[in-house]
C-alpha cells in the first residue's frame, strides 16, 4: 500500500527528499542550544566573565537563526509535497474512475467515491505533511537529546528513560483502538454521505410521498451515530496531555530532587543541571510531537487504505478490439452510416463485444 502511495509523488520527489533532510538539521540546531546555554551559566555568569557572556550568546544567536531558516525551508518544502502528493493521488483516482464499469461503481457507492477523492485525501495529505517535518524531526530531538543528557548527567538519564517507556506504553493503549474506530467513522462518513445524496437527488420523490419526517429522522441517527464513534474517539485521545504533563512534572521533581544532591557533591554544575532540564523538555516534546503524529497516521491509515482501493480496482469492461476512434467529418451521422453498411449479424457481433457504445 506505502509503496502504491508513493509512486503518485510524481515530480514532487525532491521536495519529499528535501524537507526531512531540513527538518533534522533543524532539530540538531535546537539540542545544541541548551548546551550553548549551560557554557554561558558555568564560564559566563558563575565566574563574571562578560565575554564569555557576549562570545556564547552571540553564537546562541547565530544557531537559533539557523535553526529558524531551517525550520521555514522544511515548511516550505513540505507544503509544497503534501499539496502536490494530494493533487497526483486525486488526478490518479479521478482518471481510474472514468474507467469504471456500473458495477464499480455500485461497488463503492458515488457517494463513496466522493468522499475519497475528498476527506480521505486531505486527512492522507495532513498525514504526510506531518510524518515529513514531526517523525523526522521528534526521533532525532529525542536521540540527541538522550545522548547529550546521558553525556553531561550520566545516571540521570534513567529518569528519562522511565518517562519514555511510560509514555510509550500510554500511546500504545491509546492508538491500537483508537485506529479501529476511526476505520468505523469512515465508512459510516460513506453512508452518511450516500443519503444525502439519495435524498437530494430524489427530493420530488420524497415530497410526492410526504417521506420529509422519515428522510429527517434516518440522517439524524446516521449523524448521531458518527458523533457517539467520534466522542469515544476523542475521549481516547484525552488521555494523551495528562499523561505528558504527569512525565513532565514528575521528570522535573526527579531531576531537581537528584540533581541538587550531584551539585552539593560537586559532580554537577548549575549550568549543566539547567542544560538537563532543557533536554528533558526536548525530549517529551518530542514524545509529544510524536503522539500527534500517530494521532493522524491513525485517522490517515484508514483512509489510505480506502484510496488504495479505488486505485487498485479495475474495470469489468473489456477493451474494445476495434473501437471507433473518430468520425470523419465531425457529425454522429456519418458514424450511423458506416454502421449501415454493415450487415446485421455484424453490427449485433460488435454489440455483443461493446465494440460500440450502447
Amino acid at each position: 500500500m506505502i509503496k502504491k502511495l508513493v509512486s503518485h509523488l510524481g515530480e514532487y520527489k525532491r521536495a519529499a527528499i528535501l524537507t526531512p533532510m531540513f527538518s533534522a538539521l533543524e532539530a540538531v540546531m535546537d539540542i545544541l542550544l541548551p548546551t550553548i546555554m549551560a557554557f554561558i551559566i558555568d564560564q559566563g555568569i558563575e565566574k563574571g566573565d562578560m565575554n564569555a557572556i557576549l562570545k556564547y550568546g552571540l553564537l546562541t544567536f547565530l544557531v537559533a537563526v539557523v535553526a529558524l531558516a531551517l525550520g521555514v525551508l522544511a515548511g516550505k518544502y513540505a507544503a509544497e509535497a503534501s499539496t502536490g502528493f494530494a493533487g497526483n493521488l486525486r488526478d490518479a483516482m479521478y482518471e481510474n474512475i472514468q474507467h469504471y464499469s456500473f458495477s464499480n461503481i455500485d461497488k463503492f457507492s458515488t457517494a463513496g467515491l466522493v468522499t475519497r477523492m475528498t476527506t480521505d485525501v486531505t486527512n492522507l495529505q495532513n498525514a504526510f505533511q506531518m510524518m515529513e517535518r514531526m517523525c523526522v524531526r521528534a526521533p532525532v530531538h529525542l536521540v540527541f537529546a538522550l545522548i547529550m543528557a546521558f553525556s553531561i548527567g550520566g545516571p540521570l538519564t534513567l529518569i528519562f528513560v522511565v518517562a519514555i517507556a511510560f509514555l510509550l506504553a500510554v500511546l500504545a493503549s491509546i492508538m491500537v483502538p483508537t485506529f479501529k474506530i476511526f476505520d468505523r467513522v469512515f465508512k459510516n462518513y460513506d453512508n452518511l454521505n450516500a443519503s444525502v445524496q439519495e435524498n437530494v437527488s430524489a427530493i420530488r420523490v420524497v415530497k410526492s410521498f410526504v417521506r420529509e419526517g422519515f428522510e429527517n429522522e434516518k440522517y439524524t441517527k446516521a449523524c448521531e451515530g458518527l458523533y457517539q464513534q467520534f466522542v469515544n474517539a476523542e475521549s481516547r485521545l484525552s488521555f494523551n496531555n495528562p499523561a505528558m504533563l504527569t512525565a513532565i512534572y514528575g521528570c522535573n521533581i526527579a531531576l531537581s530532587w537528584f540533581g541538587a544532591k550531584y551539585i552539593l557533591h560537586g559532580a554537577l554544575t548549575t549550568g549543566q543541571l539547567n542544560a538537563l532540564f532543557g533536554y528533558i523538555m526536548n525530549v517529551l516534546m518530542a514524545l509529544m510531537m510524536l503522539s500527534m503524529a500517530f494521532v493522524m497516521i491513525s485517522m490517515s491509515a484508514a483512509s489510505a487504505k480506502r484510496i488504495v482501493e479505488v486505485l487498485d480496482e479495475k474495470t469489468d469492461l473489456p477493451p474494445a478490439k476495434a473501437p471507433v476512434q473518430e468520425v470523419k467529418d465531425g457529425k454522429f451521422e456519418a458514424l450511423i452510416e458506416s454502421l449501415m453498411e454493415k450487415p446485421l449479424d455484424a453490427i449485433k457481433e460488435l454489440y455483443n463485444h461493446r465494440e460500440i457504445e450502447k
